[in-house]
């Protein structure tokens, strides 16, 4: 963590709501005049698309899998080291993953290549990063560690799963075939190198339908936020102001002690209530020289 350079990520899987937070949180930065460096979790892929697929036939010859959750498709040293970077003096080397023929268009390549590294912008006031890994931890590396506020977006499984049968077909153009060879071949990743993040994050928004989901696979269309709750989990935080929550938030109510649930189309309007304080304190430590932040449990 840096008091100078401070870093908010927001981590799950694909197709997991991270977009949506994302989005909640730029409204956050322009409403309190902060200026990101914004970085994409799937610019520290190892593999292009097209060599991602040989990666993955060579591993199936092998008996073994091969999937972007886990270590042999992504460089989390590289990953950790820019966080250790920018911590320490703002800067630090990104790239973007150019996943669509729209994203690819501008820079005159391929869907599925990257850009060419470049420096951040200078100046900035934090780092954020939206993607697969902003809390995940191995032997050789520990990211989670240089994140000042760790957020979580795990819908439950089976919508997860709906959410990326139904991204990847129709904005994609893979098959669901595809898509489900995809998610079955994942799955010894998302346990080992996904699920484990959740247990480090501050706050986790964990969206949970109130329709059938019991077969994912044979889902047309993903749960509108209306027919959804969102569970809201706090760890590791001090004064958390759960009143103020219940009565702004109408139709919240406490499942546990540190356990808020909302309805699921005030989830955007509940992410702004609860983080923009966080970051409004985070980006005050940054401007006044402190190292604490008042909400971290034990400071």
């Amino acid at each position: 963590m840096s008091a100078k350079h401070p870093i908010i990520a927001v981590t799950g899987s694909s197709g997991a709501g991270t977009t949506t937070t994302g989005q909640a949180l730029r409204h956050i930065f322009r409403t309190l005049d902060v200026t990101a460096a914004f970085v994409e979790g799937d610019s520290f892929h190892r593999y292009s698309r097209p060599e991602m697929d040989l990666a993955i036939r060579k591993a199936q010859e092998q008996g073994r899998h091969i999937s972007y959750f886990g270590p042999d498709a992504n460089d989390f040293e590289r990953l950790e080291a820019l966080f250790r970077e920018y911590g320490e003096s703002g800067q630090g080397e990104v790239r973007r993953y150019l996943h669509s023929f729209d994203d690819a268009v501008p820079y005159n390549q391929m869907p599925g290549t990257f850009t060419p590294w470049e420096n951040l912008p200078e100046n900035t006031d934090a780092l954020f990063y939206e993607g697969l890994h902003g809390g995940v931890c191995g032997d050789n590396y520990n990211v989670a560690q240089h994140v000042d506020l760790l957020i979580g977006m795990v819908p439950i499984v089976n919508l997860e799963w709906i959410q990326k049968l139904v991204r990847d077909t129709a904005e994609r153009g893979h098959s669901r075939e595809a898509v489900t060879q995809s998610i079955v071949r994942s799955m010894e990743d998302y346990i080992h190198h996904i699920v484990p993040q959740f247990s480090r994050t501050h706050i986790n928004f964990q969206r949970v339908p109130t329709v059938d989901t019991s077969n994912p696979f044979s889902a047309k269309d993903i749960p509108s936020l209306d027919e959804s709750f969102v569970v809201i989990r706090f760890r590791g935080m001090k004064d958390v102001n759960f009143p103020y929550y219940l009565q702004m938030i109408d139709g919240s109510f406490m499942s546990r002690t540190n356990t808020l649930v909302v309805p699921g189309g005030k989830m955007v309007f509940a992410m702004e209530l609860i983080l923009m304080p966080l970051i409004e304190q985070i980006i005050e430590r940054k401007r006044l020289g402190r190292t604490q932040v008042d909400w971290v449990s034990g400071n």
